[in-house]
């Protein structure tokens, strides 16, 4: 007897329809499995067969034929498990083939027959909601996730022989939790670091403040012990809320990549993401034989931070550019072309030479070629997509024994978050969030200079001998450091600002 169930095979971020039919006819016993299959998939069958019969149950001796079709899309992973045992049990007539028809399936077996968890479930219910399927059997433990995709329930089965149940009728399973639509999302909630245990260094606290309000990628330098990293870290305290949709952005990637914890739904917090400068090109970008997401892609919506950013090897630190502008990853394979989100607030730490201590010519034990070639590991295009500059000094004394409290996170993140409504409220139905995403034509709308502020950025231009992505960078920074005075216009201390926080790494590199 024939039949068949519905599943899906991810193809990055894209999910495509697979149908697992099933064929038990007479004749030599045998068990195939067709399809452009990868070995993973071919391995489902000892699977599936093992698992079948410690829960009970048995395959005949008979003539038994799997086909995933279309067969010209290559399927991998381990989720066609469940989906192959079903189809075979409604051959056998142990299920009934019209509850398979209106369902998808999805997860792994084990040889006892229990459903273990699979990634890219989130991405795979939406694929299915938008095929017109309304009911998904998935493992118990990707129930959460897959269950914020409205309109379509989610049922989470823990072992075969409880989805046999489902299906027969004679076991209600668990639906996963419906979540709200409202993403109250507070970025430092149970936070073990906040800006309050920092003390001293305003003018890097000032420059992240602006970064985080506009989401601009930011450059620290200083001398080893200054708080570069200290400081970084803290900066997810103060960053916006997500959105519902960057929420469902976020962890359909960390869902493809298998990183979301158990029974973990929507993320709704933005990431941190901190590779190790031993990080290579690929894992940075992504991609692999089967492509997946990079730090890059991990870090989308959220913060990047390279710390000690000339350790990193050249080629590595180059691949950033294209996301960095594109605010996309595109990789090229025989498969196919895969895209992967990476729109990413980079956040990068470093010491201003080798022994760390330049231009404190006292301390400082490099020559001047040696601090020439420390600094030339970070290209001039590199550094053009940094948009703020800052120096973090050494910290005195006096103001690492001051009496009063620091400024907190969420002090901070109050004003971050009027800047942020404010940019939400100007950039609306546009598809823009933040100021650092404008491009070349809306700045000509959104950042209208005056003419002693068109007069300053003419002498900052020529004298710093910037480019025009660097001027119009400054234009974003200036731009959102209006917001967060409340000013309608870019004025000159706006202005003024924003070219000092570029103009350090000018003063660095260039002289």
């Amino acid at each position: 007897m024939f039949s068949s169930v519905k599943t899906m095979s991810l193809l990055g971020l894209s999910a495509s329809v697979v149908t697992v039919e099933a064929d038990i006819s007479d004749g030599l016993p045998v068990f195939d499995m067709v399809g452009y299959l990868a070995n993973e998939v071919k391995e489902a069958r000892e699977r599936v067969r093992t698992a079948l019969k410690n829960s009970g149950l048995s395959l005949p001796a008979k003539r038994i034929t799997v086909n995933l079709s279309p067969g010209d899309i290559k399927k991998s992973g381990t989720s066609f498990d469940l989906a192959v045992a079903l189809a075979l049990l409604a051959s056998l007539e142990i299920i009934p083939a019209e509850g398979l028809e209106k369902s998808m399936v999805f997860g792994e077996l084990s040889l006892t027959g229990q459903v273990r968890p699979v990634p890219g479930i989130l991405p795979m219910v939406i694929e299915a909601g938008r095929y017109g399927i309304k009911n998904c059997i998935v493992p118990f433990d990707n129930a959460a996730e897959g269950s914020v995709v409205e309109g379509v329930n989610v049922t989470g089965v823990k072992t075969l022989n409880e989805a046999i149940g489902y299906m027969k009728g004679e076991l209600l399973c668990p639906q996963g939790k419906k979540e709200n639509n409202v993403c109250e999302t507070n970025a430092n909630e149970k936070a073990d670091v906040d800006f309050s245990d920092v003390n001293g260094q305003e003018t890097v606290k000032r420059a992240m403040e602006i970064a985080a309000a506009g989401m601009h990628n930011i450059l620290i330098i200083g001398p080893p012990g200054s708080g570069k990293t200290m400081l970084a870290k803290r900066l997810p305290t103060i960053l916006p809320s997500l959105s519902i949709q960057e929420c469902m952005e976020i962890t359909k990637i960390y869902s493809i990549s298998g990183k979301l914890e158990k029974g973990q739904g929507l993320i709704r917090k933005r990431p941190f993401v901190n590779p190790h400068h031993t990080v290579t090109a690929q894992a940075l970008a992504g991609g692999g034989s089967i492509p997946r997401p990079g730090e890059c892609s991990l870090a989308h919506k959220g913060v990047l931070f390279l710390d000690e950013l000339p350790e990193f090897s050249g080629n590595t630190l180059e691949i950033l550019r294209q996301p960095m502008e594109d605010r996309e990853v595109h990789i090229s394979r025989t498969q196919g072309n895969f895209t992967f989100p990476s729109d990413f607030l980079l956040c990068a730490a470093m010491n201003p030479c080798k022994c760390g201590y330049y231009p404190d010519l006292n301390k400082c034990t490099c020559s001047a070629s040696d601090v020439k070639k420390y600094l030339s590991k970070i290209s001039g295009p590199l550094l053009d997509r940094i948009d703020i500059c800052a120096e973090a000094s050494r910290i005195k004394y006096s103001e690492l024994k001051r009496c009063d409290k620091a400024e907190d996170s969420e002090t901070i993140r109050e004003r971050v978050k009027k800047a942020a409504m404010i940019q939400n409220e100007r950039y609306a139905g546009t598809g823009i969030r933040f100021n650092s995403e404008l491009s070349a034509s809306d700045l000509e709308k959104y950042c209208v200079l005056g003419k002693k502020e068109e007069e300053l950025m003419k002498n900052a231009y020529d004298m710093l001998s910037l480019s025009a992505r660097v001027y119009h960078r400054i234009l974003k920074v200036a731009r959102t450091i209006a917001d967060l005075e409340g000013s309608d216009r870019i004025n000159v201390s706006h202005l003024s600002e924003a070219i000092a926080f570029k103009s350090i790494d000018r003063r660095y590199w260039h002289g």
